[in-house]
């Protein structure tokens, strides 16, 4: 028979037996699980390089804000009525937009709208992606040429050609970039793409805009790199757009929409010519400088 003290130390022994087992690592999972590197850090968004206004600190801060949401690309969103994401649509060239009118969120264009309404507190950027690199505010602009190194956070990176510039995104600084890529993904830090269709750069005015400020009318109205209808298309007006006019002048006669005018007025953002039958106010603006006596810079 056997005796109580027997029992008790064969429970004992049974017991701290299982514990070894329990408690057990095989070497190799041990060593594994000693090396295994801490979580990778969320993106780092926020200005990253000095020299940015306190305008442009707002308008990063307010885009990181959305990356750090999740907030989805969608298609078209970001275009509702006020600044702010909105449902999107479906793109018919991009499969990838199926779910886009499921979800709230925003588009390129849709995204720097809204950071700089954050930042300014007026919806001063309402538009797509052309309309925003050819702001009326511009402060200073940028050619791919240049590359990064004059640009500062905050400023605004376009994508494509000048009669097709299809995607913008806010620079952070250190090369890096916050956009609204693509359907299918959420708002991201990039490292900004040189030499992939990058056009060039625009640093925004929150501030009073100066010059001759004036409104086209008419869609579809292209702009030229030239006073004459011959002359290379530089870009088309989709609807009535401020513009900003540096001078104007006699040039090619032209015959349009019922009107006929031989003034030509030089739009410095575009750094093109528009007829006058298309900027609403007389046929010769009045205040705007003769091109003769205030030549268009080279």
């Amino acid at each position: 028979m056997v005796s109580r003290t027997a029992r008790t130390r064969t429970f004992i022994r049974t017991l701290i037996a299982l514990l070894a087992v329990a408690l057990w690592v095989p070497p190799a999972l041990s060593s594994t699980a000693q090396a295994a590197p801490a979580a990778a850090p969320a993106a780092d968004c926020r200005a990253l390089a000095p020299g940015a206004s306190a305008a442009a600190e707002r308008a990063i801060a307010a885009a990181c804000a959305e990356v750090a949401a999740g907030t989805w690309y969608t298609w078209g969103g970001g275009h509702g009525a006020q600044p702010g994401a909105t449902y999107g649509q479906v793109d018919p060239t991009d499969p990838a937009s199926e779910h886009d009118p499921e979800r709230r969120g925003f588009d390129c264009s849709g995204l720097v709208r809204y950071a700089y309404a954050q930042a300014a507190g007026s919806d001063i950027l309402n538009g797509v992606a052309s309309q925003q690199y050819y702001t009326h505010r511009a402060a200073a602009r940028f050619t791919a040429a240049q590359g990064l190194a004059p640009l500062l956070p905050g400023d605004l990176l376009a994508y494509g050609t000048e009669q097709d510039l299809h995607h913008i995104a806010l620079y952070l600084g250190a090369g890096r970039m916050v956009e609204a890529r693509q359907s299918g993904t959420k708002l991201m830090v990039s490292d900004v793409r040189l030499g992939n269709g990058y056009f060039g750069a625009v640093r925004v005015n929150t501030g009073q805009v100066t010059g001759h400020v004036h409104q086209t009318w008419g869609n579809g109205v292209w702009t030229k790199a030239e006073p004459g209808l011959s002359a290379r298309r530089v870009y088309a007006f989709p609807y009535s757009t401020t513009i900003r006019v540096h001078c104007q002048k006699h040039a090619e006669w032209v015959s349009a929409e019922g009107y006929e005018n031989d003034v030509w007025s030089y739009l410095p953002d575009y750094r093109a010519w528009v007829t006058n039958i298309y900027i609403k106010g007389p046929a010769w603006l009045e205040g705007v400088p003769d091109c003769n006596q205030s030549p268009p810079s080279p």
